[in-house]
């Protein structure tokens, strides 16, 4: 009988300071998550430099939480796994440097972690992958499309021009007047309005597979701007809907395409904006008219946490990847480098 394999995650790209532990890359055994949304709150998003100061402030208890609710010890532990990028510099060198010290300390394998491919296992943890298939990454700083063959390979044929699809439902939540975090905001509005001003969807060219939203959030504040110089009446959750119809419809369509294309029968989808309840209704009507698998973690797992970086990291440790001691943090980091080819 073989024995189970532990991986104790860290996770702190940006806002949440958050330690796991995983059991064979399937079972949450804890997975603590200290959020700094109201610190954030009154700066209408992330500062750098707070965040970073929240991270040293609660990454030793909230590792230690993390062994206590999972009833274990570093000496059962098997390998560290932490985020190693993209995200705010500051932040994520907090927890490579905690993730360092356990694995100096207790002399345990240190596995770096794509925060991508982190948000892409969140779905392993509830339901097994089968593959080939794609999947659609949106988030605050991040909207792709990455096709996996197997596990930990990754094809990224889709990607943002500019704005990624959680900014832009943050930008446009400050300019009607919502306060940070925006995107639920926007969302819970969207339910109550209607599609009034017919905001642009944006395709680019026929075959391409990337997104932009740089154009769809200046229409918003082009036409919001408008109606104020003409002293017109703005409705803010028929901006919401309008705005949001014109992001899932996108979202949704290149998604269906992207899964004909490449002939994959399921499609799971990652990162925050996964939670919209919007999004999640339109794919799974699409999904369901294609014949598609659809797979969306709960709320808890789109967000940042540890135990997505746990279960990548599980992975990561059996394919035998690691990191010595000079491990750094990267604000950008292309997750095709994460790819591990099978012979």
């Amino acid at each position: 009988m073989s024995k189970d394999t532990l991986i104790l995650a860290i996770e702190s790209s940006c806002d949440e300071t958050s330690a796991s532990v995983i059991k064979n890359g399937e079972e949450i055994l804890s997975n603590t998550v200290l959020s700094q949304i109201e610190s954030h709150k009154r700066f209408g998003g992330v500062v750098p430099e707070v965040a970073s100061r929240h991270h040293v402030e609660g990454i030793t208890t909230t590792i230690e939480e993390a062994l206590n609710t999972a009833d274990t010890s570093m000496e059962e532990i098997d390998a560290v796994a932490v985020t190693e990028g993209p995200g705010l510099i500051g932040a994520l060198l907090i927890g490579i440097n905690a993730a360092k010290a356990l694995a100096f300390a207790y002399d345990k394998p240190l596995v770096p972690v794509h925060h991508i491919a982190g948000h892409i296992y969140a779905n392993n943890l509830e339901e097994p992958f089968e593959f080939p298939l794609m999947a659609l990454i949106v988030s605050g700083g991040h909207t792709e499309l990455v096709y996996m063959k197997d596990h930990l390979s990754f094809e990224v044929i889709g990607e943002t021009r500019d704005d990624a699809v959680g900014e832009a439902y943050d930008k446009v939540a400050r300019t009607i007047g919502l306060s940070y975090p925006g995107g639920p905001q926007v969302d819970k509005l969207a339910a109550e309005g209607e599609d009034t001003y017919d905001f642009p969807r944006v395709w680019l060219e026929q075959d391409s597979f990337d997104f932009s939203f740089s154009g769809l959030k200046s229409a918003v504040i082009n036409k919001l701007h408008n109606l104020k110089q003409k002293n017109e009446a703005i409705i803010p959750e028929n901006v919401a809907t309008s705005f949001q119809n014109s992001v899932v419809e996108v979202l949704v369509g290149k998604a269906i395409k992207a899964c004909e294309t490449y002939n994959v029968h399921q499609l799971i989808v990652a990162g925050g904006v996964a939670s919209n309840k919007g999004l999640r209704q339109e794919l799974k009507k699409a999904c369901a008219e294609h014949d598609i698998k659809l797979s969306i973690p709960s709320p808890k797992l789109c967000t940042d946490n540890a135990a997505m970086i746990g279960a990548a990291g599980h992975y990561m440790y059996e394919a035998g990847m690691r990191s010595d001691m000079h491990l750094n943090g990267h604000s950008s980091l292309d997750i095709e480098d994460f790819s591990v080819e099978k012979e």
